[in-house]
């Protein structure tokens, strides 16, 4: 595998994986890196490095940054951003793959649909789940290693794409085991909370 091939592959799932976590953040670091060339962008995200671009997003990763250490609001924040997430994750590993031919452009967008949202689902299950919990120390905690996680993934994803890809098939090995687990365990604390007046269907 060529090293352009394998640097595209990584920027791609790398991009669709940080924005099921930290989606403006991944688009603001990307955009000022190109920006001041310290990297350099496929043609399909250059656009990343617009004044516009770098302004909203750099507004939108503050307030991220900021709304996701709130207990309880943070998972109204990743319930909401169910919507932007995933489409935008698409886009992102679409671009990387801008000047390849429509199929792989459709190959690669779907990858990355399917890469956020299991990204993201896993992002909001966990957050969801330690915000049952009433103390806030769990949840910021979280919150940071998220943060770490992103910045040092697109790190990897320039400086070690090989690296980066293997840690990406542990998390994604990980992520597949750890879904369902999150759903029955969210599905017993929503009952929980719901407590006894639930209103059973009546049986004939």
């Amino acid at each position: 595998m060529s090293m352009d091939l394998l640097q595209s592959i990584a920027l791609a799932t790398g991009l669709a994986w940080a924005s099921g976590i930290r989606l403006y953040a991944a688009v603001f670091l990307i955009g000022l890196l190109g920006r001041y060339e310290v990297v350099t962008l496929p043609s399909g995200l250059s656009l990343l490095q617009d004044d516009w671009v770098l302004w909203v997003s750099g507004i939108l990763m503050a307030g991220e940054f900021l709304a996701d250490k709130l207990p309880a609001f943070d998972s109204v924040w990743d319930a909401a951003h169910t919507f932007v997430r995933i489409p935008a994750g698409m886009l992102l590993s679409w671009g990387v793959f801008h000047e390849a031919t429509p199929a792989v452009q459709l190959a690669a967008a779907l990858l990355g649909g399917a890469i956020t949202s299991g990204t993201h689902l896993t992002k909001a299950g966990t957050r969801a789940l330690i915000n049952t919990s009433p103390e806030p120390f769990s949840n910021w905690g979280a919150s940071v290693s998220e943060d770490v996680a992103v910045v040092g993934g697109l790190y990897l994803v320039w400086a070690h794409p090989w690296v980066f890809l293997g840690l990406f098939g542990v998390f994604a090995l990980v992520m597949i085991w750890l879904l369902p687990k999150l759903w029955r365990v969210l599905r017993k604390v929503w009952r929980r909370l719901r407590g006894p007046g639930e209103v059973q269907p009546a049986t004939s």
